[in-house]
């Protein structure tokens, strides 16, 4: 099976604190892969290196067997690697369609050119993207009334709005009802079968990791501790351990704390 996403080595130094030390994994095409780990363990601070939005120390960071090391999120969003984050980011006054209208102007390079037309450009495409994470029949409400769970399902239909080759997901089912994280995790994996994307996410739910993933990563103190099948990491001695005894929160030097 081959990589789509490698990282090599990959390091982050915040002053004498290692946040990431030394990680080297694969994901392949077509693959549901958690990063899971105490808070503190280097999580954020990976994805971080992952999107270009901050360099790394050490190490190198390939798609499709080509380095983007060190480009601009932008850079690193234009080579197809897509990412969701913890807390929704949405135009409130628009409607659902019109968001995923915006990030289809975006991905098509016509933001500026057609924006006092936004309304009128690739609606049938954002329907499509929106039944595809079944939110079509919200099109037309403002994101300021929708419950938060439909807002992360619109957030992932303007994350694949790009087409990404990659979707990184920082804990998706943060804030959700019990019932909502199992949906919003059963949606993206179908996602993952039907439409080829590889997704590399965190998530603190244990239930939702070993429900969906097809492997899990175990991060502790920045460094990779396990990695294998749900019922290899369920029954692993060290991860075990990992969790009863929680876990450690680095700082920068200008104090702020960083995963």
């Amino acid at each position: 099976m081959s990589a789509v996403l490698e990282t090599r080595g990959l390091t982050r130094h915040f002053g004498a604190i290692v946040a990431v030390d030394d990680v080297s994994f694969q994901l392949h095409r077509g693959e549901l892969l958690a990063l899971i780990g105490p808070n503190g363990a280097g999580k954020s601070t990976c994805f971080n290196m992952l999107m270009g939005q901050l360099k790394p120390t050490e190490g190198q960071v390939l798609l499709d067997g080509e380095e983007i090391t060190g480009l601009l999120p932008r850079q690193v969003w234009r080579k197809g690697v897509g990412r969701t984050f913890q807390i929704t980011a949405t135009y409130a006054s628009m409607t659902v369609v019109e968001n995923v209208q915006m990030a289809l102007l975006s991905h098509h390079g016509e933001i500026l050119r057609f924006l006092p037309f936004a309304t009128r450009q690739y609606r049938e495409e954002a329907l499509a993207l929106l039944d595809l994470v079944s939110m079509a029949d919200q099109a037309d409400r403002h994101c300021a009334v929708l419950a938060y769970g439909d807002l992360k399902r619109m957030e992932l239909a303007i994350a694949l709005a790009h087409d990404p080759k990659v979707l990184l997901m920082d804990e998706p089912t943060a804030g959700m009802a019990p019932k909502e994280r199992v949906g919003l995790m059963k949606l993206t994996a179908d996602i993952v079968r039907s439409k080829g994307v590889s997704v590399l996410f965190t998530e603190h739910d244990m239930d939702v990791v070993f429900a969906h993933s097809h492997r899990i990563m175990v991060l502790n103190r920045g460094a990779l501790i396990a990695e294998g099948t749900a019922e290899e990491i369920r029954t692993n001695t060290t991860v075990q351990e990992v969790y009863l005894g929680g876990g450690t929160v680095f700082a920068d030097e200008g104090g702020a704390a960083h995963a």
